[in-house]
C-alpha cells in the first residue's frame, strides 16, 4: 500500500467520522461536532493560520462528504441541518465535484514570469525567441507583456540563466479541457458544461480544495432500511486492499451489503457485444471504431468532440451490464458501483440501472469505520465466473486485447491505444474524427486515465501494485472463449 498524503488522510478521517456518526444514536448532532472534535480548543493547527479557519474548512469537507455543493452553502446553515437534509434526500446531486473556497489558496494566475535571476544580458535570447513580441527590456531586465504572451515557453527554453519560469496553477494546468478558471476573487471555479470528470484536478490540488461529493450517506440509508443493496466491484479493485478478491467480498457483506458482483462479468458481455459490433462496422466499410467503456471519454465526446460520436461503440459498459444482471435477478435491488474514479459517478447518475457510486477511498473509510479488515475475512465465492480478459479490463490495452481474443485473435484487428486524455491525445482523436480514418489501426481503445482504470483518481495503491494483483488474479481464470 502507498503512504497516503495528508489531504487523503483528512478526507478519509471525515468520511470515517461521518459513517460512525450515521451509526450513532444522534446523527445530526454527531455531524455538527465533527470540526470541533477534529480541532478542539487549544489543539495544534497543522495546516492553516488558526483553529477557526481549520474548522471552517473541515465544515466544508464534511458538507461535501454528505454529498452537497459548497457553492450553494450560505455559511449560515449548520452541519446538523445538512445532516438532516442528507437523511431526507431522495437522490444525489447532479454534479459530482465541488470547490471549497476556504481551502482554495487563490493561486496567482498561470503565466510566464521573469525572476530576479535575469542578468539583462546583451545577447537577449528571450527577445529573439519570442514570435509574439511579448518580451521587452525594462530597466535593463526582461519583461513580459501578459496581453501578448501565448505561453509558448520559447523564452524559457532560450534563457541561459533559467531566469524565466512558468508559474503554474495545478488544477488549471492539469485540466485537459480548460474547465477550471478563476473567479473575481481569484478562487477556482469549475465549468460543469465543459468538465469531463477526469478527476485530475482532485488528484493534483495540493490543498484538497477540489472535492468529490460523496454518496456514502445515501448508500448507508438504503442498507439501514433493509433493502437489498448489492455492491458491484470494478476489475481495477484487485490489489487495492490487503487480501484477495474473495476476502473482499466477505468484507463487503460484513459492511452490510446483501451481495457482491464482479463487474468483470459485465466486462465479458461488453467484450462479446463490442467484438460483434467491430466486425459489423468493418464489414460495412467503417475505417475504425473506438471503445465505449470510459465515462470520461464519453463526456469528452459529448461536450467537446461531437464529430467523434459516430465512431464510438454503441455497446454498453461493464458497469451497465453487471447492474442489469442484478436488476433482472432482483428487480428491487439497489445497485452500488465501487469505482476507481470520479467519471463513473457521471455515468451512474445517468444510468437507469445504477443507483449509486462509491469510490475506493470511501470503501476504505467504510471498512475502517466498521473495524473490518479484509485480509482477516474468510473467502466467499462469486456466483458468476468471469474471464481472464474481463478481470484485466482496468489496465490500458486490455479492453482491445479482450476484443481481439473474442474474435479469435483476428489478425485484421489492429488496436490503437489512447492512454490518457491529455490535450495531445484529444487532438489525435479530433484528427481521426475529421478525416474519418485512423492511420495506425482500426480499434481505438480510449482511457481517460493514463495506465487505464488503475490510474483513476480514487485508487489507493500504485499502478505497479495493482497491475501485479490483476495479472495474478487473471491467471487463475479461464479465457473468454472458454466460458
Amino acid at each position: 500500500m502507498t503512504k497516503p498524503s495528508w489531504k487523503e488522510d483528512l478526507k478519509k478521517e471525515i468520511l470515517i467520522r461521518l459513517i460512525k456518526a450515521f451509526d450513532s444514536e444522534n446523527f445530526e448532532e454527531s455531524v455538527r461536532l465533527i470540526p470541533y472534535d477534529m480541532r478542539p480548543k487549544g489543539s495544534d493547527v497543522p495546516y492553516r493560520c488558526c483553529v477557526y479557519k481549520e474548522r471552517a474548512i473541515l465544515k466544508d469537507r464534511t458538507i461535501a462528504g454528505m454529498g452537497f455543493s459548497i457553492e450553494d452553502d450560505d455559511e449560515k446553515t449548520l452541519l446538523s441541518s445538512y445532516a438532516k437534509k442528507a437523511l431526507n434526500r431522495e437522490k444525489p446531486e447532479k454534479n459530482p465535484l465541488t470547490v471549497l473556497p476556504a481551502a482554495c489558496k487563490g493561486c496567482v494566475p498561470s503565466r510566464i514570469h521573469v525572476t530576479e535571476l535575469c542578468q539583462g544580458c546583451i545577447q537577449r535570447f528571450c527577445l529573439t525567441a519570442c514570435r509574439f513580441d511579448a518580451v521587452t527590456m525594462v530597466n535593463g531586465k526582461a519583461s513580459i507583456d501578459g496581453t501578448k504572451c501565448k505561453n509558448c515557453k520559447a523564452c524559457i527554453y532560450a534563457c541561459p540563466y533559467n531566469a524565466i519560469v512558468k508559474i503554474s496553477v495545478p488544477c488549471e494546468d492539469s485540466c485537459p479541457v480548460d474547465a477550471i478558471t478563476k473567479d473575481e476573487q481569484g478562487l477556482a471555479r469549475i465549468d460543469f458544461d465543459s468538465c469531463i470528470a477526469c478527476g485530475r484536478c482532485v488528484s493534483i490540488c495540493p490543498f484538497g480544495a477540489v472535492h468529490e461529493k460523496s454518496q456514502i450517506i445515501d448508500i448507508l440509508k438504503n442498507i439501514k432500511s433493509g433493502k437489498k443493496v448489492v455492491a458491484m466491484i470494478a476489475p481495477s479493485i484487485a490489489g487495492q486492499f490487503e487480501g484477495n478478491i474473495n476476502q473482499l467480498k466477505t468484507a463487503l457483506l460484513e459492511a452490510g451489503f446483501s451481495d457482491v458482483y464482479e463487474v468483470a462479468s459485465g466486462a465479458d458481455i461488453t467484450t462479446k457485444n463490442e467484438a460483434a459490433e467491430f466486425k459489423e462496422k468493418m464489414k460495412s466499410g467503417e475505417k475504425f471504431l473506438t471503445t465505449s467503456c470510459c465515462a470520461g471519454y464519453k463526456e469528452l465526446a459529448k461536450k467537446h468532440l461531437e464529430e467523434i460520436l459516430p465512431y464510438i461503440s454503441s455497446t454498453k459498459t461493464p458497469m451497465h451490464y453487471c447492474a442489469q444482471m442484478i436488476k433482472d435477478e432482483m428487480p428491487d435491488a439497489v445497485t452500488v458501483f465501487v469505482s476507481p474514479c470520479i467519471a463513473k459517478r457521471i455515468e451512474g447518475l445517468e444510468n437507469e440501472v445504477v443507483d449509486f457510486v462509491m469510490n475506493f477511498e470511501e470503501l476504505d473509510a467504510l471498512f475502517k469505520a466498521k473495524n473490518i479488515i479484509p485480509q482477516n475475512c474468510k473467502e466467499t465465492a462469486f456466483k458468476i465466473e468471469s474471464s481472464k480478459q474481463g478481470k484485466s479490463y482496468g489496465i490500458s490495452g486490455q479492453v482491445a486485447n479482450s476484443i481481439k481474443k473474442a474474435l479469435g485473435d483476428d489478425k485484421d484487428l489492429k488496436p490503437v491505444l489512447i492512454n490518457g486524455l491529455d490535450k495531445s491525445n484529444i487532438k489525435k482523436l479530433a484528427s481521426m474524427a475529421k478525416t474519418g480514418s485512423c492511420s495506425e489501426g482500426n480499434l481505438v481503445e480510449v482511457m481517460c486515465c493514463q495506465g487505464g482504470c488503475i490510474g483513476g483518481n480514487d485508487t489507493l495503491v500504485t499502478q505497479k501494485t495493482s497491475t501485479k494483483a490483476i495479472e495474478e488474479l487473471a491467471l487463475k481464470s479461464k479465457d473468454i472463449d472458454e466460458l
